[in-house]
């Protein structure tokens, strides 16, 4: 997932760096390298299956 994902999820990027570091993650990372589904579920929270079900949709379009 990435940054792009969040923005076609419209999440409010002031919102999710906040929830970022509430869940331990690190937003710069994220910001320049992305982060894995897989490491997002974990967080427990359901806001997380939105952004992955666009990111998996753009993976599947990128790979035709």
């Amino acid at each position: 997932m990435t940054i792009q994902d969040l923005r076609a999820a419209r999440y409010c990027l002031a919102g999710v760096r906040p929830w970022f570091r509430r869940h331990g993650l690190d937003w710069q990372d994220f910001l320049a390298h992305g982060i894995e589904a897989d490491r997002l579920r974990t967080t427990g929270d359901a806001l997380v299956e939105p952004v992955i079900t666009i990111a998996e949709q753009r993976e599947a379009c990128d790979g035709r």
